[in-house]
């Protein structure tokens, strides 16, 4: 839900997604009975309730279960999850550092990770692939703990002296 949003308007939205429901955790089967014009009302897009919907479904039929997915390597749950219609790359990154904890993850394709990288290394922007291969080698010196990496470059862009105004 909060991809491409503000971290502010995220919670908002997860917020009011919360109220919805008696339980800090539905079950997927309590939100497919959720009419889709009830998640707009909410703040998400078409897109993004047809998504949350999706992943309920994937849960029901395949099973997004924390102790199946704990025994699976970072690049095996990318894999598993990103099957699930709407679900990408970062957003299973984000689930991985944040959700199951795991201290190796480096998510190249964050804007925000990708702009302190640019300004802490002076880096250049014009060619994708070439910043995209340059962060990542600059981050295996990181590993196994790259997911600390990337908290503090989030905290770093957030707090720099050298912000955009």
């Amino acid at each position: 839900m909060s991809q491409q949003l503000s971290t502010k308007v995220a919670h908002v939205i997860h917020k009011r997604f919360l109220s919805l429901f008696d339980t800090k955790t539905p079950p997927p089967e309590q939100i497919l009975e959720i009419a889709p014009e009830k998640f707009r009302a909410i703040g998400l897009s078409n897109a993004k309730t047809g998504y949350v919907r999706n992943v309920a479904l994937f849960a029901i039929e395949k099973g997004i279960d924390y102790k199946h997915l704990n025994s699976l390597t970072n690049e095996e749950i990318i894999t598993y999850l990103t099957a699930i219609k709407g679900i990408g790359r970062w957003t299973v990154e984000m689930q991985l550092m944040f959700t199951l904890g795991r201290e190796d993850v480096f998510a190249v394709d964050d804007l925000g990770i990708q702009n302190a990288m640019v300004k802490l290394y002076k880096l250049k922007k014009d060619n994708k692939k070439e910043l995209r291969e340059k962060m990542l080698q600059i981050s295996e010196k990181w590993s196994p703990y790259r997911t600390y990496a990337c908290l503090h470059l989030w905290n770093w862009k957030d707090n720099s002296p050298y912000k955009e105004k």
